[in-house]
């Protein structure tokens, strides 16, 4: 006899999702809650991680002591929503207690993650207020920038290639060229 699932599943809690984590659920497995679902992270490949780190060296640079960069760590986003973004540019603060619930700037580098970068994880950034979101499109050699969030979606966005420079939305000093970023 087949089991027919319900119509309405319900979407599992970041608190829920905490506590699973901190009685070691998923130790060896690499997820990320979104929307409530679980969901697998894209394995990393070298121009993804070489993205990273110079991303995470140049804003560190720039934004020095002003901001806590935290790169490939969780964003506390909505409630049922715990991304890992690539990096993350959030307030000065404690956060041996919990994850940062705001940031100023999130970046995702995407290859194979591109559509989910583009559709659930956007709309989850826009949806917590995130000012400004980077996509570092490998696939296209851009930086994709949503900024200005109303509800679920972003009204401005803006595409950066080679030879372009982009100003960070709260930090006006600090300009980023893309062929620091994309060679």
């Amino acid at each position: 006899m087949a089991m027919s699932l319900p119509e309405r599943i319900r979407p599992l809690r970041r608190v829920e999702y905490d506590q699973l984590i901190a009685l070691g659920a998923f130790q060896d497995e690499k997820i990320e809650l979104l929307d409530g679902v679980l969901v697998p992270m894209s394995p990393i490949g070298p121009p993804h991680s070489s993205t990273v780190q110079k991303l995470t060296l140049l804003l560190v640079r720039a934004l020095g002591d002003r901001t806590a960069i935290r790169p490939g760590l969780p964003l506390a986003a909505l409630e049922h929503s715990e991304p890992e973004p690539d990096l993350v540019v959030a307030p000065l603060s404690d956060y041996d207690t919990a994850h940062p619930g705001e940031a100023d700037l999130v970046i995702e580098v995407a290859d194979s993650s591109l559509k989910q970068d583009r559709g659930i994880k956007r709309r989850i950034y826009a949806e917590c207020g995130v000012p400004e979101y980077w996509i570092v499109n490998l696939v296209d050699r851009r930086i994709e920038v949503y900024t200005d969030p109303e509800g679920k979606t972003y009204r401005s966005e803006a595409y950066y290639v080679r030879g372009h420079s982009i100003r960070l939305v709260r930090f006006p000093d600090v300009l980023v060229r893309v062929e620091d970023v994309l060679k």
